[in-house]
């Protein structure tokens, strides 16, 4: 499996309103199924998600990506939106609670 740590510092973000979302949901070619993952992190336009670092979508994954991603809301009145939205980072955990995890970095874009 492929090793992957990218600097967060890199991830830059500014204003939407991903607080209101709990999980994300994706699909991408050459996977049968889509691989729908709790939201780690917020901040005001982007997202981490948590992925187990065997997934087979690691492998697809890459940073620069951009998807079309599915955001379910905590609201009952906006229960899901797509929005495209670019992967920033892919980072390991080594340890603590998240050992055996990667956080990857989604910025929700501009419409």
């Amino acid at each position: 499996m492929k090793k992957y740590s990218y600097a967060r510092g890199n991830f830059h973000c500014s204003g939407v309103g991903a607080d209101d979302y709990y999980s994300a949901e994706f699909l991408l070619d050459g996977l049968e199924v889509s691989y729908q993952f709790k939201i780690w992190e917020k901040a005001p336009k982007a997202v981490s998600v948590l992925v187990k670092e065997n997934s087979d979508i690691l492998q697809l994954l890459k940073v620069g990506d951009t998807l079309n991603v599915k955001y379910y809301s905590i609201k009952s009145a906006y229960p899901s939106d797509y929005q495209k939205t670019a992967v920033r980072h892919i980072t390991r955990n080594d340890q603590g609670r998240l050992k055996g995890h990667y956080l990857v970095g989604l910025e929700i874009l501009e419409g």
